[in-house]
């Protein structure tokens, strides 16, 4: 039998913490709750969480720069919470490496969706049966195995969960338009919300991690009204 997916939630309200560990737990996941950063970390060396769920408003350092430092040397699944209404909170939260962002008050059904979703496309095995394991394009190699992104000149360049994830989506279409609501649903498993800018932050990250001048793009190019293209022809390699 398969253990269940471990998750880790950092808040600071004491309900909170209580009410979505029960939550989570009667629907078969294992939770570790911690209520600032020196728990979390803490947390994460003695439990091995398999995601976070990290409040961005935190006694000490908050959620941003926790994420920020989680970011530095893990890539392990992070969803953050906000009670904040301000977009540029939650845009913030996902260049600072965050998979996904929640607003509350929230039902624990969408964050349990989130979770799963999430963890579904992080476990996802590269594809089989005669698919590359390894693809180049522009010059790039992406290596769907080890999840690791090669630039030209050969130096690794790191990704978050959720840059890897996109990636793969794009080079498994290449030279196809993407709307932003086909690219949140096969990249993290969710449909859009209305003025969600969260694809919009990770192509930009995405953008930045492959060099590609955001004013004049070469290979992720913005279709005006329509979405995202890789632009560059995909070269399957083993």
């Amino acid at each position: 039998m398969s253990r269940p997916d471990h998750v880790l939630i950092v808040d600071d309200d004491e309900e909170v913490r209580r009410l979505l560990g029960e939550y989570l737990e009667r629907n078969g996941l294992r939770v570790t709750l911690a209520v600032d950063g020196a728990e979390m970390r803490r947390a994460l060396e003695s439990a091995n969480p398999d995601l976070v769920v990290l409040d961005l408003m935190l006694p000490g350092e908050d959620g941003l720069a926790l994420c920020r430092d989680l970011r530095a040397r893990s890539n392990l699944p992070v969803i953050m919470l906000t009670a904040r209404v301000d977009e540029v909170d939650r845009i913030v939260g996902l260049e600072m490496g965050a998979d996904d962002y929640l607003a509350k008050p929230f039902n624990p059904r969408e964050l349990l969706a989130r979770i799963k979703g999430i963890l579904r496309r992080t476990r996802s095995l590269p594809p089989g049966g005669g698919v590359a394991h390894r693809v180049r394009f522009a010059g790039w190699t992406l290596e769907l195995t080890t999840r690791q992104l090669v630039a030209p000149d050969g130096l690794v360049v790191p990704l978050s969960g959720a840059e890897f994830r996109l990636l793969s989506v794009f080079v498994e279409h290449p030279n196809r338009v993407l709307a932003r609501g086909q690219l949140l649903e096969l990249a993290l498993g969710r449909e859009r919300e209305p003025f969600d800018r969260s694809i919009d932050v990770q192509v930009s990250r995405l953008r930045t991690r492959l060099g590609d001048d955001a004013r004049e793009p070469r290979i992720i190019k913005t279709v005006r009204s329509l979405g995202y293209v890789l632009a560059a022809v995909v070269e399957r390699l083993d």
